[in-house]
C-alpha cells in the first residue's frame, strides 16, 4: 500500500538558538530537511508528500527543493502557530481517505526506508501505529526538586515519528480536537482520545530529533557512520 506524508516544517526552532528556521542549518552542506526529504523522494511507496513551512520560507524553500534536486512534487501549505495546526493544514489537502498517512518531524533526518515500512504495514493492520524506543535511563517522579518515586521503566517508550495512520481516521481526530479546542502533544494523542488503539513498533536511537545545537554534533556522528558503512559495503 502507498502512503502520503506530512512534514511540518513551519516551527522556528527556538532552542536551536540559530536566528532563523532549524531546518535551513546545513549538516555536511546539505539543509536538514533536505536530508529528510530525501528518504521520502526516493521511497516508491510514498505517493505523495505535503510540506506546512512558514509562509515568508516558501520561495526559500522552493529554490531548495530544486537546488537538491527532489524529484517528487512536494505540496507546500501554510504552517500554524503550533505544530499540530501546521499538520492540520497538511491533513486538509490530503487526496484519498483510504490511503495511510505519516506525520514526520522534519527535524528527524535519519528515519529509514526500513522502519517506514514496517511502520505502514502496522498502521494498515490496526490504523494506528508510531515509532517509539525503550527508554534506557532511570526516570524519577519529583516534586520540585524531591524525588517522590522511581518509575518503572520496563513499560515505559520514547515516542518518535513517523507516526501512521488511516487518513479518515486521523482527519476525524483533528476535526474534533479542533472542535474540542484540545492541542495535543503529537497525532497519536488526538487519535487515542478517539479511544483508537494505537500500536507501537520498535524504532531506532538513530532517529532523533534535531532539537539544540548539542544535536547536531550527534547529527554530523550519525553522518559519519552512515558514510564509513557505505563505504566498506562498495
Amino acid at each position: 500500500m502507498t502512503y502520503q506524508v506530512i512534514l511540518p516544517a513551519a516551527g522556528q526552532g527556538k532552542r536551536m538558538g540559530a536566528g532563523k528556521n532549524k531546518l535551513l542549518l546545513e549538516l555536511d552542506g546539505v539543509p536538514i530537511f533536505i536530508y529528510t526529504l530525501r528518504v521520502f523522494d526516493c521511497d516508491d511507496s510514498c505517493s505523495r508528500i505535503i510540506l506546512a513551512v512558514n509562509e515568508d520560507e516558501k520561495r526559500e524553500i522552493e529554490r531548495l527543493l530544486a537546488q537538491f534536486g527532489i524529484k517528487k512534487e512536494v505540496k507546500l501549505v501554510s504552517g500554524g502557530s503550533e505544530r499540530q495546526y501546521s499538520v492540520y493544514a497538511g491533513v486538509k489537502v490530503l487526496e484519498n481517505d483510504e490511503d495511510i498517512v505519516l506525520v514526520h518531524d522534519a527535524a528527524r533526518p535519519f528515519i529509514d526506508s526500513e522502519q517506514i515500512q514496517r511502520l505502514v504495514e502496522a498502521a494498515e493492520q490496526y490504523g494506528a501505529a508510531i515509532l517509539a524506543v525503550p527508554v534506557k535511563d532511570t526516570i524519577k517522579r519529583a516534586e520540585g526538586n524531591k524525588i517522590k518515586d522511581t518509575i518503572e521503566r520496563s513499560s515505559l517508550w520514547s515516542v518518535q515519528t513517523p507516526q501512521a495512520f488511516r487518513t479518515f481516521e486521523l482527519r476525524k481526530a483533528h476535526e474534533q480536537a479542533l472542535c474540542d479546542q484540545y492541542l495535543g502533544t503529537d497525532e497519536a494523542s488526538l487519535v487515542e482520545r478517539m479511544g483508537h488503539d494505537v500500536i507501537i513498533v520498535e524504532g531506532n536511537y538513530d532517529n532523533i530529533k534535531l532539537t539544540t545545537p548539542e544535536d547536531l554534533f550527534f547529527a554530523e556522528t550519525i553522518i559519519a557512520k552512515r558514510k564509513s558503512l557505505k563505504e566498506k559495503r562498495s
